[in-house]
């Protein structure tokens, strides 16, 4: 594997925690083994390694993002990150804030009911 490759595994699992990365590592098959090496080294291992901003503000970036383009499924795995990211409720919400304005109510309503649904669980898990 490249050096970008191995620099994203580990920022993926310092954000994501290695729980999350072992069952995705144990689920690859050779039909997407290439996808998810595209997005170990340019999301992990290029975006999320920057040291250009922090990753709390990446956090908030990335919520933000996913709420406003309507991709809904990786909103809870990417608030679980807020843990290790250091983005707090405060933080996720005003990202969500921000998706109302620009991106429409209803896309924020339904990043706030994941983001809520999924506090709750990380809660009861402690």
């Amino acid at each position: 594997m490249s050096d970008t490759y191995d620099r994203g595994m580990k920022t993926r699992r310092e954000v994501l925690g290695d729980a999350h990365v072992d069952r995705a590592e144990a689920a690859k098959t050779d039909l997407d083994m290439p996808f998810q090496s595209l997005i170990t080294e340019g999301a992990w291992g290029t975006v999320w390694s920057s040291d250009a901003i922090t990753r709390r503000e990446r956090s908030m970036l990335t919520l933000a993002l996913l709420a406003a383009t309507g991709n809904f499924d990786e909103i809870p795995m990417h608030i679980r990150a807020t843990a290790r990211t250091g983005a707090t409720k405060t933080d996720v919400m005003e990202a969500f804030q921000h998706v109302a304005i620009y991106a429409g109510v209803p896309k924020a309503n339904h990043a706030l009911k994941l983001a809520k649904a999924t506090y709750k669980e990380m809660e009861s898990e402690q």
